[in-house]
């Protein structure tokens, strides 16, 4: 099982950034990050898949947030500027084996999950 350790979370003002790091025991196919806020269910951030290292954005990332990947340390990140309040959420790291697009934005796809880390963005 791949072991995932989040990091980078914090408290920070609108328009700041922030950059996340997820280090991973591996090389898994599929890395992803979710967010969760209060009272709300678990969304689809961002993804890279390791070996071809395409990635996609839900649309209210799309141009704000970078998620790269470290070969050398085995670790995925998620560069986070212009930071809003509604970005608030705690932020987790999940892995998966080869997904379809179709499948790629589904938590329930993912059979590895971090500890999160909390992202806090005062207005």
């Amino acid at each position: 099982q791949v072991q995932l350790v989040e990091s980078g979370g914090g408290l920070v003002q609108a328009g700041d950034s922030l950059r996340l790091s997820c280090a991973t025991s591996g090389r898994p196919f599929t890395v992803a990050w979710f967010r969760q806020a209060p009272g709300k269910e678990r969304e689809f951030v961002a993804v890279i898949w390791w070996i071809v290292s395409t990635i996609d954005y839900t649309d209210s990332a799309e141009g704000r947030f970078t998620i790269s990947r470290d070969n050398a340390k085995n670790t995925v990140y998620l560069q986070m500027n212009s930071l809003k309040p509604e970005d608030s959420a705690i932020y987790y790291c999940a892995t998966a084996g080869l997904l379809s697009r179709m499948t790629l934005k589904d938590p329930a796809r993912y059979d590895n999950w971090g500890q999160g880390t909390q992202v806090t963005v005062s207005s």
